[in-house]
C-alpha cells in the first residue's frame, strides 16, 4: 500500500479568505486539497464549480482532489481540466443507474467517462455512496481505468453525519485485490475514525472541520 495522504476538505474553510486558507493548510502539511462540488440536484446542497477551482489554481500548486457530486459529470470534464483539477472523481451512480451496473461487465457510459477524464489529463476517481457495493467497480479496476476509489462513509451532501463503520469495510476487499490502489474515505473522518479506516485499507483521508476547525490543524 502506498503512503497515507491527507486531503483536507476546503468546504470547511473560510470562503472569504479561501486562497489564504488553502495556502495555510498546505504549509501545515496537507498533501492534497479536497474540493467538494455539489449541484443541488444529485445531492441537495449547492457549493462551488470550475470557476472557483480556476481562481484557486492561480494561488496554489497543490494537488486538487475534486469530488463531483453532480448529475451528468461528463459535461464538466473539460471545464475542470482547464481549471486545473488534478483528480476528477465522479459518482458511479451519476453515470449509470445501479440496476444497470454489473460486477462482471463494464457499463459503456462509465468506461467512456473514465477515458474522457484521463484523456483530459486528469486522474480518474470513482465515488461510491454507502449503499453501493464495491464489487460494481471490479470491471473498471481490472481494466486499469481508475486511479482512485472514493468510499463515502456518510451519505453525500449532508453535513454533521456520523461515521458509518459498515461502509468503510468496502476498503478491506478493495485493498486485498488491488494493493496499490488509492482508496479514499470521506465522511465523519477524525483522528479516531481514520485509524479504523486505515486498518481497513484506506490510504487517502478527507476531513473538513476536524482539520480546519482544529486548534492545532497540523496535528
Amino acid at each position: 500500500m502506498s503512503k497515507l495522504i491527507i486531503s483536507p476538505s476546503i468546504l470547511s474553510a473560510d470562503f472569504a479568505t479561501l486562497a489564504d486558507e488553502c495556502k495555510r493548510i498546505v504549509e501545515l502539511g496537507a498533501d492534497w486539497l479536497h474540493i467538494d462540488v455539489m449541484d443541488g440536484h444529485f445531492v441537495p446542497n449547492l457549493t462551488i464549480g470550475a470557476p472557483v477551482v480556476q481562481s484557486l489554481r492561480k494561488h496554489s500548486t497543490a494537488f486538487f482532489d475534486c469530488h463531483l457530486m453532480v448529475t451528468s459529470p461528463q459535461q464538466w470534464i473539460q471545464d475542470f481540466a482547464k481549471a486545473g483539477a488534478d483528480m476528477f472523481t465522479f459518482h458511479l451512480e451519476a453515470v449509470a443507474e445501479p440496476g444497470q451496473l454489473s460486477s462482471s461487465e463494464p457499463h459503456p457510459a462509465v468506461v467512456q467517462a473514465a477515458q474522457q477524464v484521463r484523456a483530459a489529463g486528469m486522474k480518474v476517481g470513482v465515488a461510491l455512496k454507502p449503499d453501493t457495493p464495491a464489487e460494481l467497480l471490479l470491471p473498471y479496476l481490472q481494466q486499469g481505468l481508475l486511479d482512485m476509489v472514493l468510499v463515502l462513509t456518510v451519505q453525500p451532501g449532508f453535513g454533521g453525519q456520523k461515521f458509518m463503520a459498515d461502509a468503510v469495510q468496502k476498503c478491506r476487499g478493495l485493498r486485498q485485490q488491488f494493493p496499490e490502489l488509492l482508496i479514499e474515505v470521506d465522511g465523519g473522518i477524525t483522528a479516531d475514525t481514520a485509524v479504523a479506516a486505515a486498518a481497513a485499507g484506506a490510504n487517502v483521508f478527507v476531513a473538513g472541520s476536524a482539520i480546519f476547525g482544529a486548534a492545532e490543524p497540523a496535528q
